[in-house]
């Protein structure tokens, strides 16, 4: 099976099994637009409280908002928003599909990178014990000539972005001999800015409307709440400043799913530092960012750093933690060094002395900043895709799993009779009572016992409990644990302490802090 292929099983399972529906799905969708449905919205608000716990809960100098998603007007002049929140936008002639232009080089770069994958992957079946991976890429004709290729387009593709030089970009285009995935030709309109912003009127009549944005990000929110929150939270740099909200944005080409969409939510950290100190806290912050994700359990090696080619006008540092989905390594978080550049320019934007006196130096000058910037659904996707296994059982048969990590579960137990009747069901729905108050319990008593497990798989239940007649007689139940089918018999009494020793952030939050 193709990785387009488990994509696409993916997106499918998705929708069958309550996670994610396409929105206004009756009046045929709405394009990049998406609701989260019974089994999304759990697993979603458990991405958010695993984010928002460990950001607010483990550290006493992280405080969270929840700012409006309406601002005023010169926020976003002030943040650089109206007049450079662009992508560079082109056009295929032929199919009349639009592209951004910096999307398409960058996924021709790592159309080279899987070439060389596939040329060190045969020569590791051609060698066998005796290959030398780090001599074959540094001695293999075939390999220096596509990396001197993707770096001289890299060193160029870097330079067009840093000079905003969009006639270079299309003849990178050009030159990369980049088709058109519709139409197949390579027939480009230039190269063109293409704002982001949605905007809208808030008013009570045309004419006295003014205009205003929905917002873009969330991080703005912060920055004009910095002073409320220090005055009135005491608080002492360094602190921090955390939120979760919706933001949007008018791509281009919104694709591939959730990965990238017009209404998207964010969980944002704005970390305010004394100049000087931006890089230090900024090398910081990556590693505590990676050892969240890494946490999770999927595979040190399916994450990686990027920096970026291109720094936005407000950073002076920026990298990735990119993820390897099934189309590849794509980012998920973004750690970025702001510099004092949003604190300053709202200062001047809005005559308001926005600074921090420091009484160790005896002065008062405007905070630097490190942000986190992580999408909720990026993050959903990454864990679905990494979460999704198609496996064929001993006995012959096959089942799909979906090994969530069972903190991040949308239900973490299944209660099951093994019949409807002689008092089991009643048992059942006790045991429910007990556990209900503290996790998100499912009770399941229609088809074969064989049938529930498999349902309860699918959406990634980590413990399913049968009350059997067993169970009347001495008070015990079978646990089958998700991810090794393996089954124990153990007392009513004992279920609760045994959830909650797999499903609680406890251990997440210690492999974060190690």
């Amino acid at each position: 099976m193709t990785q387009e292929e488990l994509f696409k099983k993916l997106i499918a399972h998705c929708k069958e099994y309550g996670f994610i529906f396409p929105s206004s799905e009756i009046y045929d969708g709405l394009g990049a637009v998406y609701d989260y449905g019974q089994n999304g919205v759990e697993l979603k608000n458990n991405i958010k409280r695993y984010w928002w716990d460990s950001m607010v809960k483990l550290n006493d100098n992280i405080v969270g908002i929840d700012a409006a998603i309406f601002m005023h007007p010169k926020t976003w002049e002030a943040s650089g928003h109206v007049g450079a929140f662009n992508d560079p936008l082109i056009d295929n002639k032929d199919s009349k599909k639009r592209y951004r232009a910096d999307v398409l080089v960058e996924d021709w770069m790592a159309k080279q990178e899987e070439k060389i994958a596939k040329e060190v992957e045969k020569a590791r079946k051609r060698f066998k014990e005796n290959f030398n991976e780090e001599q074959y890429l540094a001695t293999s004709p075939r390999v220096l000539e596509i990396k001197s290729k993707m770096d001289a387009i890299h060193t160029r593709f870097t330079e067009a972005l840093n000079s905003n030089d969009l006639a270079e970009l299309r003849q990178i285009i050009l030159d990369c001999e980049i088709v058109c995935p519709i139409s197949g030709t390579r027939n480009w309109t230039d190269v063109r800015q293409f704002n982001l912003m949605f905007s809208t009127q808030m008013g009570s009549t045309a004419d006295g409307a003014n205009t205003v944005y929905l917002r873009p990000e969330t991080a703005q929110g912060i920055f004009v709440n910095y002073l409320n929150v220090q005055k009135t939270g005491r608080m002492k740099l360094p602190f921090g400043i955390a939120q979760i909200g919706k933001a949007f944005r008018n791509e281009i080409v919104a694709r591939q799913f959730i990965f990238r969409m017009r209404e998207f939510e964010q969980m944002e950290m704005q970390f305010f530092v004394q100049p000087g100190t931006e890089m230090e806290w900024w090398s910081k912050w990556k590693d505590t960012r990676m050892a969240w994700h890494r946490a999770l359990g999927f595979g040190d090696e399916n994450y990686r750093f990027h920096d970026h080619d291109k720094l936005a006008h407000y950073a002076n540092a920026a990298t990735d933690v990119e993820f390897n989905f099934p189309f590849g390594f794509k980012e998920v978080e973004g750690i970025h060094s702001r510099t004092d550049f949003d604190l300053g320019r709202h200062q001047e934007y809005s005559g308001k002395k926005i600074q921090y006196f420091d009484p160790e130096r005896g002065e008062s000058y405007v905070p630097y900043v490190v942000e986190t910037s992580i999408g909720v659904d990026r993050m959903f996707l990454q864990i679905m895709s990494a979460a999704y296994t198609e496996e064929k059982l001993d006995n012959g048969e096959e089942r799909v799993v979906l090994r969530i990590p069972a903190a991040l579960a949308p239900t973490k137990v299944a209660v099951m009779p093994l019949v409807k009747k002689d008092g089991l069901p009643e048992v059942a729905r006790q045991i429910i009572d007990e556990l209900k108050y503290d996790y998100n319990i499912a009770y399941d008593e229609k088809d074969s016992i064989g049938k529930r497990y498999r349902r309860q798989d699918a959406i990634g239940t980590p413990f399913c409990v049968t009350v059997d007649h067993q169970t009347l007689e001495d008070g015990t139940v079978t646990v089958r644990h998700r991810d090794t089918m393996l089954q124990e018999r153990i007392k009513i009494e004992a279920l609760r302490a045994m959830v909650d020793n797999e499903v609680s952030f406890r251990e997440l939050f210690k492999k974060i802090k190690a």
